[in-house]
């Protein structure tokens, strides 16, 4: 991707009711585009032959193709961060043994990747050549660490590493890395014998058990 200027990321909200109605229409379009058909189905004409609207609707909003598509991402990744407000629920957490906490976090946090496989395959395939989906995907999948770490500190007190704090990131880093290839790339992308979703969770938990609590705990 060349370099572009700032203002070829700008967005003109909408100030009118229709119009706004209308740009969600293009919003939601674009998503849908790119979970049918990646980055390569994803252009001006298609988003507005999907939404209903004529190319000025796009236009009076951003410049570029690139504007668009940064917008609509910025769409579909807030979908996720509303699925994330989990995390930040304390009386989700309440009560839970430290083993079952883990667990559940991590199938949490997975979770919610594998419901939106086909967006995040779409963006993350294209983050390889765009800087600017690059980077804004670390910021989003920082904050999503940050928000699975909070849980997981509250078990400092029992982690079985000198550096719990460092334990839990490596174990976030560990899960967001197999569940992103995964996503991008299919169940049989690095393993001759597959496992469907929920076995995939399950054993991700597992995994996060083991490391992180120790073997004094049993299987899930």
């Amino acid at each position: 991707m060349a370099d572009v200027a700032a203002d070829d990321f700008e967005v003109r909200p909408p100030k009118q009711r229709r119009s706004r109605e209308a740009w969600n229409r293009v919003l939601d379009a674009g998503v849908t585009l790119l979970e049918d058909g990646g980055y390569e189905a994803f252009t001006i004409a298609a988003v507005c032959d999907r939404a209903g609207v004529a190319p000025p609707a796009i236009y009076a909003r951003t410049n570029t193709k690139d504007a668009l598509f940064l917008a609509v991402y910025e769409h579909g990744i807030a979908r996720l961060r509303a699925e994330q407000e989990v995390f930040t629920d304390a009386d989700h957490w309440a009560g839970l043994e430290p083993d079952a906490l883990v667990r559940s976090a991590v199938a949490e946090m997975i979770g919610i990747s594998l419901r939106h496989t086909e967006f995040l395959r779409a963006v993350v395939l294209t983050s390889a050549a765009h800087p600017e989906v690059q980077r804004r995907g670390s910021r989003h999948s920082r904050e999503l660490g940050e928000r699975f770490t909070t849980v997981l500190r509250r078990l400092a007190g029992v982690i079985t590493h000198d550096d719990p704090e460092a334990a839990i990131w490596s174990c976030f880093d560990t899960l967001f890395g197999a569940s992103m290839i995964r996503v991008a790339y299919g169940p049989a992308f690095a393993t001759p014998v597959p496992v469907d979703d929920h076995r995939f969770v399950v054993d991700m938990g597992e995994t996060a058990v083991r490391y992180l609590l120790g073997g004094e705990y049993p299987r899930a």
